[in-house]
Order: C-alpha cells, then sequence, then structure tokens
C-alpha cells in the first residue's frame, strides 16, 4: 500500500514513519510519499526517516516530492498535516489576537478562526485533487483545526475522510490508568466538537467507573486534567473535560498569563522547530538523535501557560504520553485495509448522531471502524451546558466556511463576532483587518 503524507517536511512525520515501521503484518504500507511546498524541510525529515528505518527489515520506501498531483497519484491513504503559513502564521494569528484582548490559539477562538480561513481553500483544493487523482483513497486529516478541516474536506469526499486528534485518546487513557484499568480494555464515552469534547463515562467491564473518580478528591486530582481543571470543578460538570476547554472555562486568566508570558506557543515552536531546521542543513547532524532532542522539549512545555494558569507546574512524566495521533492513525489504516475492526474516537460526520446539529457537521465521538470505514456510535444527549458550546462553535465554523466559499469579509466578520471568545463586533472587524493585513492567505477576503 502507498502512503501519502501531506505536509511530508513537518516535524511529527516520524511519529508516523515510527509506527510504521513496527507494522509487519500483511497488507502494510510499503510506499511513503512525503509532500511539502519546502524541499529543504522535506529532506530534513526524509534523513531522520532513514535513520530511523536503519537496521529494520522491509521498512516502508521513502520518496519526496514538492508536486502535489505527483504525491497523490496511486495513493491507498492520504495523511493531511500540512500548516498553511507555517509557525510564523501561528505566531502571527496569537500575537494579533492577544493584541486585541482575546485569546490567540492555534485552533480556539481568533486564532482558530484566522487559521480555518487560511486553511480551508488550501484543504478544499487537495479534497478536489484526490478526487481527481485517487479516487478511492482514504484521507486521514490532522490539519488544524481538525474538525473544521474534516467538514470542508468531507463536502468534496463524503464519508472518505476521517479526522483524527490525540487528545481525546490521551484522556481516556489517563482516566483509565487512574481507575486501575487497561486503556485498550476500557470503553470511553466521549463526545462533542474536536477540541470541545467531554469525557462522560468510562466503562470496564460494562460498568461505569467515572463516578468514582469522581468521588476520590485525591485521585481525581492526580492527573492532568485534574490538576488543570481542578477537581471541584470536575465534579460540578460530572464529567472531564478535553484540556482545550480550559481555554473557555479560564478564558481570562488563559488570556491574562498568554499576554504577559515572554513568547506565545506558536513563537517558541516557530524559534525551536527553525533552530532543528537550520541544524539539519548541516550533513554531519545526527538527524534522528536532533529530532528526539526537539521532541523531548517539545511535549515538556505542551499548554505550560494553562499550567501556570492553574498552578500545577511542570508536567508529570505520566502525562507526558500523549495518545498517540500516529498510533490512531495506522488503527485507521489497518481498521480499513485489512477490516479489522476496532473502536476509535474520531472525526466524522454525524448523521443522527446528535440531534442538536445537522447531518454533514463533523463531531468527535466513538466510531466503529471497518473496511467501510468509520460510523458514529449512538450517543447520550448533551446537557445544556455543552449544547451552548457545541452549537455556538458550530455555528462560527459554518461562517468560516462560508466565508472561505465566498470571499466575504463580511461573513468572515461574523465568524469572529459569533465566537464565545471573542464577543465584539467591533473586536472582530479590527481582527478581520489585522489578519488580511498580515497574511497572504487571506487575500482573497474582499472588501
Amino acid at each position: 500500500m502507498k502512503l501519502t503524507i501531506l505536509g511530508g517536511g513537518g516535524f511529527r512525520v516520524p511519529l508516523v514513519y515510527g509506527a510504521l515501521l513496527g507494522d509487519h503484518a500483511e497488507g502494510r504500507v510499503t510506499r511513503v510519499t512525503l509532500h511539502d511546498l519546502d524541499a529543504g524541510r522535506l529532506s530534513a525529515v526524509a534523513r531522520v526517516l532513514a535513520d530511523q528505518a536503519e537496521g529494520v527489515p522491509d521498512a516502508p520506501e521513502v520518496t519526496a516530492t514538492t508536486d502535489l498531483d505527483e504525491a497523490l497519484r496511486g495513493a491507498d491513504f492520504v495523511f493531511s498535516a500540512i500548516r498553511v503559513g507555517g509557525l510564523e502564521g501561528r505566531a502571527a494569528d496569537e500575537r494579533i489576537a492577544l493584541a486585541e484582548g482575546v485569546l490567540g490559539q492555534e485552533t480556539v477562538g481568533a486564532g482558530g478562526i484566522a487559521y480555518g480561513l487560511r486553511t480551508v481553500p488550501v484543504a478544499t483544493h487537495i479534497a478536489r485533487r484526490v478526487a481527481a487523482l485517487a479516487p478511492d483513497a482514504w484521507v486521514i486529516n490532522f490539519t488544524n483545526p481538525a474538525g473544521l478541516v474534516t467538514e470542508a474536506m468531507s463536502r468534496v469526499l463524503g464519508d472518505r475522510v476521517v479526522g483524527i486528534c490525540d487528545s481525546p485518546v490521551g484522556l481516556g487513557r489517563r482516566v483509565a490508568r487512574i481507575l486501575g484499568a487497561d486503556p485498550d480494555e476500557a470503553w470511553v464515552d466521549y463526545v462533542g466538537l474536536n477540541h470541545l469534547g467531554w469525557l462522560r463515562g468510562l466503562r470496564i467491564g460494562g460498568r461505569d467507573e467515572l463516578p468514582r473518580l469522581l468521588a476520590d478528591q485525591e485521585a481525581l486530582g492526580s492527573f492532568e486534567e485534574g490538576r488543570l481543571f481542578g477537581p471541584e470543578w470536575l465534579r460540578s460538570l460530572g464529567a472531564i473535560p478535553n484540556e482545550y476547554l480550559h481555554y473557555y472555562y479560564f478564558n481570562r486568566e488563559a488570556v491574562h498569563a498568554y499576554r504577559t508570558a515572554g513568547r506565545t506557543r506558536g513563537a517558541y515552536l516557530r524559534d525551536q522547530q527553525g533552530a532543528f531546521y537550520e541544524e539539519m542543513g548541516r550533513p554531519d547532524t545526527p538527524a534522528l538523535a536532533a529530532w528526539r532532542r526537539t521532541l523531548a522539549d517539545r511535549e515538556a512545555t505542551y499548554m505550560a501557560a494553562n499550567r501556570e494558569v492553574a498552578g500545577v507546574g511542570e508536567r508529570d512524566e505520566a502525562d507526558l504520553e500523549s495518545g498517540g495521533y500516529e498510533k490512531v492513525a495506522l488503527a485507521l489504516m489497518r481498521a480499513v485495509a485489512r477490516d479489522e475492526r476496532t473502536t476509535l474516537i474520531l472525526d466524522v460526520r454525524n448523521g443522527t448522531t446528535l440531534s442538536v446539529l445537522d447531518a454533514d457537521a463533523v463531531i468527535e465521538v466513538p466510531c466503529l471502524v471497518d473496511a467501510n470505514g468509520a460510523r458514529p456510535v449512538a450517543v447520550a444527549p448533551l446537557p445544556y451546558h455543552a449544547v451552548g458550546l457545541v452549537t455556538a462553535v458550530k455555528a462560527v465554523e459554518r461562517e468560516v466556511l462560508a466565508a472561505a466559499e465566498s470571499g466575504s469579509r463580511e461573513t468572515a466578520v461574523k465568524a469572529f463576532a459569533l465566537h464565545p471568545l471573542v464577543d465584539s463586533v467591533a473586536v472582530a472587524r479590527r481582527l478581520v483587518e489585522a489578519y488580511a493585513a498580515e497574511h497572504p492567505g487571506l487575500a482573497y477576503l474582499r472588501r
């Protein structure tokens, strides 16, 4: 099988290739094509992959290209992890929003809207090229904002595009371990949108053990989300929120922390990864060792500003393990290619799963996956506090899609103004003006 990775010069690509190296079963991926617009980044990542493959029998063959059509031809799976505007764009998204006193995070609030407006036209173009050149391929989308981008691509590809995120998987694994259960054996009741969901139950042997955790003050405060949100708030909700909901529940504190920090997360990653790629420009750099060192620092500093707000300090070693988006991607490919039936939390079209949203809305829920793709399982209705956030943010996503399709600056303003974390039409107008002036990728927005 051929796997094409879009954004193939991206820093996390070696995680995906590492997962492939451990798969030796029949029907595995044997060819990997990396696609990126930056030939230098492609070369750097290809060197890391070559180091990873050393001594591994039958390692997937790796090729690299800057030609999208060449990359897509013959693909069985397409993994999309592009970043339109690069980390420089992310840093600008954060800076511009914070200057207006609102959150500039990559996928949440004003920053997420700006990123979505840049990315949706590119993702839609990719979807059309996939439909033309590899109509039988399955697209696995990790490009952020993942739910919004998956919904945009699904308008072209239907159910042959599936979004993935490691955040809910990591949450489920942490909760299972605190309860003394094997994470691979637990059923996680999780529902929402990408970066806006709640773990509402965790069944072990058919019994929901979440109430036991919520009743245990010490256990509830012993893992990442418990420390981040506080045991009292988790008990009030009767659920464990995705870590990204910290931006909603503690918005003022998060904005203050971001504004007073020496640099934003995007600026930090821009500088850190810039140094990595510069180091990789030297032919004598040990590629894999340099990548691993940079990755360890990246993971340890994840959501540092939020942990500062919560007063919880550095991440515990047990919390450093993410849900492993590369493992989710591999499990998804196995299930589809080999009909290895499994259950995964994925971003898929709603159908009739959540009655408060229409059938085409992309949601994030447990799905049954086999050779026919991913189908969301039935879930209990959302409580009203969750309905409010989910429907408000979905309305914003729809305005982003409409603005990307029409090029209407008025519609873009509406997207910003309707977001719960922007709360001002005047601010929304200034944000659109500032983002359009900063990003060439938003030149399509007409006055």
